[in-house]
C-alpha cells in the first residue's frame, strides 16, 4: 500500500478531511493525494500559494510575519497550514515553504531548506528539513516528508 493510500485509509477511518497549501512543492503533494481513487471522500482541495501576494491575500498569512521572518520560515509554514485549514474547511491541513533551488538561497537559508506546517484542532506545528538534491529531488523529498509526517500524525491520534 502506498503512503497516499495509507493516509487515505486513516483519514477515512477517523472521519477527517484534508486540505493542502503548497508553495515550493508546486502542487506535488496534492497530485499525490488525488492519485488515489476515492480521495474525494476526504480531500477538500489545495492552494498553491507560490507568491507572497497569494500567501497574504488567499491563505491569510500575515504580511508582518512575512516581513519579519521571510517566506521560508517555520512561522510562515504554520500560518499557511492554519489559514489553509480555515479557507479549505478541512480538519487537517499540511503546508510547505522552501527553497527548491538551484537559486533562491539567501544568508542563513540555503538551497534545500524547507519548512512544513501541520494544523489540526487547536494545534499547529512546523518541522524543518534540509534536502541535498537538485530542484526536482528537493520538491519530491519535501512532498514525501510532508506525507510521512501526516501519516505519523494521524497514527498518533486516538
Amino acid at each position: 500500500m502506498s503512503l497516499e493510500e495509507e493516509i487515505g485509509a486513516m483519514l477515512r477511518q477517523k472521519g477527517l478531511t484534508l486540505g493542502i497549501v503548497e508553495s515550493a512543492t508546486g502542487g506535488l503533494i496534492s497530485h499525490r493525494i488525488t492519485n488515489i481513487a476515492g480521495s474525494s471522500d476526504y480531500y477538500q482541495g489545495s492552494v498553491t500559494a507560490y507568491s507572497n501576494q497569494v500567501k497574504i491575500g488567499v491563505v491569510e498569512v500575515k504580511e508582518d510575519t512575512l516581513n519579519q521572518y521571510g517566506a521560508v520560515s517555520p512561522q510562515i509554514a504554520e500560518e499557511m497550514a492554519l489559514g489553509g485549514r480555515k479557507i479549505l474547511s478541512a480538519d487537517i491541513c499540511i503546508a510547505d515553504t522552501g527553497i527548491a533551488g538551484p537559486g533562491g538561497a539567501s544568508a542563513g537559508k540555503g538551497v534545500g531548506l524547507f519548512y512544513l506546517g501541520l494544523s489540526h484542532g487547536e494545534r499547529t506545528f512546523s518541522r524543518e528539513h534540509n534536502f541535498q538534491g537538485d530542484r526536482e529531488q528537493n520538491k519530491q523529498s519535501a512532498a514525501e516528508a510532508a506525507l510521512s509526517w501526516l501519516k505519523e500524525y494521524l497514527a498518533g491520534l486516538e
